[in-house]
């Protein structure tokens, strides 16, 4: 009989038939098992980072909203943290950090997951930097890619590898990954400062603001995941958006190739970890740091 639950890496779904993407018809019990598929590479960043979640109970058609406070009425794979926030008081926090919490999200409808850009086990010290190249309605995907390489070269003179990931919209982030020395302060300013360069000195591409009224036919350096309680799109996560597009790691090689920042589905990615014989990412967990020298890159 259909809709009976099934069981998928131990998280018991619901509903598996339900239909999450209607144009794909893409099931919650296919999205479990593409997040089975994803949960090891995903994990490599996401396990033990603090959650917020989009949830979509209904698939993309339906009414979405975020999730970043555990509740008592969420699976086991899902686990909880106390963090401090900013009025002082403590509020229990989601993370994950087995396949199992992976998949967890298919069954509660969690199309998209939003990680902390610091461990629950270090939350003052970023372990990436992140800047998210978000283009205007009217800025093509060219334009975004030479964006990103002209960061990358900013980055790598500041003695930071950096590597790229595909957004699964219009935009690429550009991640530098942290030996966990700087605090939120440090990684803040220089975020700010790398950003608000780039808009100074060519204030016709790009723009380190987050107004969209001024956004157009630029690109938006957004440096603001770069602060305490910041989160960012997770490597591999879905993305609650028609098409069933997924956040993709790239090599820098393989971007210049590409021709949009959704160019993969969870179809697609499936295909593309079985026949992927070399990491995207190779390096990533280089130990590096902003430092001195990293930061007179600011004042060139």
């Amino acid at each position: 009989m259909k809709n009976e639950d099934v069981e998928i890496a131990g998280v018991r779904l619901t509903h598996p038939d339900k239909i999450l993407y209607p144009d794909q018809g893409l099931t919650k019990r296919e999205l479990a098992e593409y997040l089975e598929v994803v949960a090891k590479p995903m994990l490599v960043f996401a396990a033990g980072h603090p959650l917020s979640l989009v949830r979509c109970p209904q698939g993309i058609g339906g009414k979405c909203f975020y999730q970043k406070h555990s509740t008592g009425t969420l699976p086991d794979g899902f686990k909880s943290i106390l963090i401090r926030e900013k009025d002082g008081d403590e509020a229990g926090y989601l993370y994950v950090d087995t396949v199992a919490g992976i998949v967890a999200a298919a069954q509660i409808g969690a199309l998209e997951l939003h990680l902390w850009g610091a461990p629950a086990d270090d939350l003052e010290h970023p372990d990436r930097l992140v800047f998210d190249l978000d283009p205007a309605e009217d800025v093509g995907f060219a334009e975004v890619k030479a964006a990103a390489s002209d960061l990358r070269a900013v980055l790598d003179a500041a003695g930071l590898r950096s590597f790229a990931m595909l957004t699964g919209g219009k935009g690429i982030h550009v991640i530098a990954p942290l030996d966990g020395r700087n605090g939120w302060a440090d990684v803040k300013a220089f975020a700010e400062g790398l950003a608000r360069g780039f808009a100074e000195r060519e204030p016709g591409r790009f723009i380190a603001t987050a107004s969209k009224a001024r956004r157009r036919g630029r690109i938006f350096i957004d440096w603001l995941r770069n602060e305490r309680g910041a989160t960012a799109i997770a490597p591999y996560s879905p993305r609650a958006r028609k098409g069933a597009p997924v956040t993709t790691p790239v090599s820098w090689r393989e971007l210049s190739r590409l021709r949009s920042a959704s160019a993969f589905s969870t179809v697609a990615i499936v295909k593309r970890l079985k026949r992927q014989e070399n990491d995207p990412w190779p390096g990533y967990r280089t130990r590096q740091h902003i430092g001195k020298e990293t930061l007179k890159t600011l004042a060139a």
